[in-house]
């Protein structure tokens, strides 16, 4: 039986809800100091990006510089930038995915989960 005559002790929720609300900035913040890399090319292009999606870096060997074909390039840094958003969207659902389930599961505004 639940004490208060069914009703949740609001005080216990509360201290869930700052808690969770804690652990959720403790994991932005972590997101937003490491960095993940995508390539493309077989390496030729790599992308650095932190966990929060913004671009930090980009490494573009020589080898892939053509001055007669610089679509080709455009596309393998596209390429390299998608694949580090990508790797970086998988370390938010790493790392926050389980907070949002503990807020009943129906994700964070905001968030791509």
């Amino acid at each position: 039986m639940i004490p208060g005559g069914g009703q949740p002790n609001m005080q216990q929720l509360l201290q869930q809800a700052q808690k969770m609300q804690q652990d959720l900035a403790r994991a932005q913040e972590e997101l937003a100091n490491t960095e993940v890399d995508g390539q493309s090319g077989g390496g030729l292009v790599k992308a650095t990006v932190t966990g929060a999606g913004e671009l930090r870096g980009l490494v573009i060997d020589p080898k892939a510089v053509d001055p007669e074909d610089t679509e080709t390039l455009a596309d393998l840094i596209v390429a390299a930038v998608q694949a580090a958003g990508q790797n970086a969207q998988n370390l938010q659902q790493q790392k926050l995915g389980p907070l949002a389930q503990g807020l009943g599961g129906g994700g964070i505004p905001g968030l791509p989960f």
